[in-house]
């Protein structure tokens, strides 16, 4: 899903760690020079493999967060605001965090040690993970008893089915593909003619598809074995929707709770208030807590800001975290060398990749020609320098993070990481070669001081090269929105994307299959090739998790150097800080973040 972007990081399939050796590269900000070893192990880690918990693991309440408290308020510094809060909608990473106070699906990331860095599936709604009998085509669920939406209705089959068929509907565009893909079992949009409008004009899929034979079961039905489908029911966009409360579009800006927090008021682009879900019952959920009274957002708080203001440690602060933000460049130095601010900071490698996307739809880039100067000219030390140097986000060489199986240090086919300024002598003599020197490229940055920085940085790096960049800015609170339009008229943009589990399966199919070319769909770059298309059926059939790490790194390969479609520019780590009286403060790895379900105020 990508970052700031989408990133469901869900979780882990079952994967063969493979050896890492993780590269430097040129100091572009901030670097403590300490964290090579600790960032190595922590990708390692996350490459291991989650297992399914059974009934037992799956029973609530959650067990307690040393020295936790119950009350108080605290305040949630955030840069975006929510443009989502259907979770059939929520793809994005901060989406995402507040989505684990909001909403609950049949099954759920527990976290099963106290610094985030250990996990396993369990039933959330449902008793348990799933079972399946056959390998993965059919899965049976059974609905936990006292299970109810804020609103006092108890959750049933009805609501879990509703739910998977509103997934079809039009209006639901930005959410992950992987259900309904499994369902129809067809790669790319062509998903949507299984149920063409939802449920809303009476239709609805067979029980051959989805069976819900009483108000307990529910049962999937697949053509093709998924052992995958408990990691990817525990996404956000596949959580549990009010039947009765659904107002289709409307449900974006004002969902039904069934998590423990609801939402008392949101002010887009300002502010959003969460009190507590009376209608929550702890003993039915092994994944969350409520010790948190309120939590008041405060929107458009830039890095630099919520940083300034966690770092002052004063007032109703003291009591301030930031789900999403991470620490600015200009304090990051600061933050880890300061012994004083341990207490209060965590941080991790995150499985996102960075990539520059060209737009594979406008006919003047269909030239390779012109992206291979664009790959070559691009420097990527702006956008490393941008986000606090080395300590922030290491060089890519590829597609497929650190993080995520079947990554290969050695891959760097444009010299990335030995030359992360560029080589604007190459991409000119090759935009010469194709007669294009002063060439238009529309740039589409998100608008934040990051943004706006490396953005020129990168601009001025290109002009270099002999292209005329014309910067165009983009509001950070729908950035996705509008870079995921068909008829956007950016030819290169940045987005960041990480693996909604450790396999590479949730990274090239969502974001490079030419199938799921559609508005509001991943494929950014509009990327349509034939080989990669049928290389994806391919390795979607293997079974073997070491044959499959090493098919989706050949497609990656194909695309970065063959295609040229995307220019990858960074993998990400994230450091946060919190205020003093901020209490079961972790990073958690799925989640790539700090944990908002075991906060309190101390």
């Amino acid at each position: 899903m990508s970052r700031g972007g989408r990133h469901a990081y869900a979780a882990i399939s079952v994967l063969a760690a493979g050896a890492l050796v993780l590269t430097g590269c040129s100091k572009g900000g901030s670097d403590s020079g300490n964290n090579d070893k600790k960032d190595k192990e922590n990708a390692q880690r996350q490459q291991a493999s989650i297992k399914f918990g059974d009934a037992k693991d799956s029973t609530g309440p959650a067990a307690a967060v040393p020295g936790a408290k119950t009350g108080g308020t605290m305040e949630v510094l955030q840069r975006d605001s929510y443009a989502h809060l259907d979770p059939a909608q929520i793809y994005v990473s901060d989406e995402g965090s507040v989505a684990t106070l909001l909403h609950r699906g049949l099954t759920g990331y527990k976290a099963t040690s106290n610094d985030g860095s250990k996990h396993e599936v369990v039933g959330d709604l449902a008793t348990d993970s799933g079972t399946t009998t056959d390998g993965g085509k059919t899965w049976k669920y059974t609905l936990k008893d006292g299970i109810k939406f804020q609103d006092g209705t108890a959750i049933t089959s009805k609501d879990v089915r509703h739910s998977v068929e509103r997934l079809f509907a039009p209006f639901i565009n930005q959410g992950p593909p992987y259900l309904q893909q499994w369902l129809a079992d067809t790669p790319g949009a062509d998903y949507r003619k299984l149920l063409k409008d939802g449920p809303y004009k009476g239709k609805h899929l067979p029980d051959s598809v989805l069976e819900t034979p009483d108000a307990k079961t529910v049962v999937f039905h697949f053509k093709t074995a998924h052992p995958d489908l408990p990691y990817a029911l525990a996404m956000a966009g596949y959580a549990v929707v009010s039947q009765k409360g659904d107002t289709k579009e409307k449900y974006d800006r004002a969902s039904v709770a069934a998590g423990p927090y609801k939402i008392q008021s949101f002010k887009s682009g300002k502010s959003m208030v969460l009190v507590k879900n009376t209608s929550w019952d702890p003993k039915t959920d092994p994944i969350r807590h409520q010790y948190v009274d309120r939590f008041n957002f405060t929107f458009n708080q830039q890095y630099e800001t919520s940083t300034k203001t966690l770092l002052a440690d004063s007032g109703a602060d003291q009591a301030g975290v930031s789900f999403n933000n991470q620490v600015d460049a200009g304090n990051l130095s600061k933050v880890l060398s300061d012994p004083k601010m341990k207490s209060r900071t965590v941080g991790g490698f995150q499985p996102y990749v960075g990539q520059m996307n060209i737009n594979m739809s406008h006919p003047a880039l269909k030239d390779k020609k012109i992206r291979e100067a664009i790959a070559y000219a691009l420097p990527i030390t702006p956008f490393v320098r941008a986000y606090g140097g080395t300590d922030a986000m290491q060089v890519a060489g590829g597609l497929i993070s650190p993080t995520v199986s079947g990554y290969d240090a050695s891959f760097d086919p444009f010299g990335k990481i030995k030359k992360p300024a560029g080589d604007p002598v190459k991409a000119k003599a090759l935009l010469k070669e194709a007669g294009k020197v002063g060439m238009k490229l529309t740039f589409g940055y998100i608008n934040t001081p990051e943004g706006q920085q490396y953005s020129t940085a990168m601009a001025a790096g290109l002009k270099k090269a002999g292209f005329n960049v014309q910067r165009q800015e983009i509001p950070a609170e729908t950035y996705y929105d509008q870079v995921s339009k068909l008829d956007n008229n950016y030819d290169i943009f940045h987005t960041a994307w990480g693996a909604d589990w450790p396999s590479a399966s949730t990274v090239i199919p969502p974001v490079f299959d030419g199938r799921a070319i559609a508005d509001g769909a991943q494929n950014y770059s509009q990327v349509n090739d034939p080989h990669v298309n049928s290389e994806i059926d391919r390795v979607n059939k293997i079974t073997d998790p070491v044959k499959s790490a090493a098919g989706w790194e050949k497609i990656d390969q194909y695309l970065v150097k063959e295609v040229v479609n995307v220019v990858p520019t960074a993998y990400y780590k994230q450091i946060q800080i919190a205020g003093s009286k901020v209490g079961g403060l972790a990073y958690d790895d799925v989640i790539g973040g700090i944990d908002p379900r075991r906060l309190f105020v101390k």
